[in-house]
């Protein structure tokens, strides 16, 4: 297949590309900035701006699958993480919500459509209802992370009525030693004061990143699969479990919690990605009939960390 690709210089679209390549396909990946893009035999780097409709968009006519992987990284691109001003809120909003709707535009436009859009968005979109087990079917929340996403998904979801079997991956809190969450919350551990953050009640829907990979491939490839897909593992944690069991891989001491109020006073707004956290499952996933790599944290961390 020849797969255009969105986003594809971001932690899940350097993995996800390299697994289709490797798998026969041809990736052209969408890029602000090509140079950042894989040099690897099948794939391609075509510059765009996420906003207009320009060159790239001749492609679509030649492409069975189009991949929307964008966004500026909710916590920005180290630490401590970057609040969420209004002006960073928005430009969270747009990176999201313009690249969907110039693909559907080109989409639209283009004289063969493809046969499959994928388009990505997170578990942040339900309501928050710990302890409560959440699946595909619970509403949206209403906090700034679920109205994000409603509008992230939102932005694509034209192409539905054009033919194309649209694919949304709702992702939990991806893991991979190459960046994401991993190495942040990996820090108060590495220093020796690793422990529950605030509760600790707060869950941990997490997923490590070759399920991530696998499971897009998966979606891709069963021609029935179709609307919302939770990409989580099948066993959340609550905060104090994950880091408990992150300590025992480290050989770290989960000795030392973090009250919420100081988080809170100095991250901001922002705080309440690790503060807060829901019992989100693949259901529809597991239905589809995949079978994860690692369905338990322990044996992902010890793959991810090499112990």
């Amino acid at each position: 297949m020849r797969i255009m690709m969105a986003g594809g210089s971001g932690l899940i679209g350097r993995e996800l590309a390299s697994l289709l390549v490797a798998s026969g396909d041809e990736v052209l990946i969408l890029s602000r900035n090509p140079t950042k893009v894989p040099a690897m035999v099948g794939i391609g780097a075509i510059p765009w701006d996420g906003k207009t409709v320009q060159e790239w968009a001749r492609e679509v006519d030649n492409c069975e699958v189009i991949i929307n992987l964008t966004g500026e990284n909710l916590s920005g691109k180290g630490f401590p993480p970057t609040r969420w001003t209004e002006k960073r809120k928005q430009l969270l909003v747009q990176s999201r919500v313009e690249s969907g709707k110039v693909l559907t535009k080109a989409i639209e436009l283009a004289r063969r459509k493809p046969s499959v859009f994928v388009q990505a968005s997170g578990i942040d979109y339900y309501a928050s209802e710990s302890p409560k087990v959440i699946t595909e079917e619970d509403p949206a929340g209403n906090d700034f992370l679920a109205r994000l996403s409603v509008e992230w998904e939102a932005s694509s979801k034209p192409v539905e009525a054009m033919g194309v079997r649209r694919i949304v991956t709702r992702n939990g809190i991806v893991l991979s030693k190459r960046g994401g969450a991993l190495p942040l919350l990996m820090l108060p551990y590495k220093l020796w004061v690793g422990g529950r953050m605030g509760s600790g009640k707060q869950v941990y829907s997490w997923i490590h990143i070759k399920d991530e990979i696998e499971a897009i491939r998966y979606l891709i490839m069963h021609n029935d699969a179709q609307g919302v897909y939770n990409l989580t593992s099948p066993s959340p944690l609550s905060n104090d479990e994950f880091g408990r069991t992150l300590g025992k891989v480290l050989k770290r001491p989960h000795y030392f919690p973090v009250p919420a109020t100081a988080m809170k006073l100095a991250l901001g707004e922002v705080a309440s990605m690790v503060l807060e956290g829901d019992r989100v499952v693949p259901k529809r996933l597991l239905e589809l009939g995949y079978q994860f790599k690692f369905p338990f944290l322990a044996d992902a961390l010890a793959d991810l960390l090499g112990n």
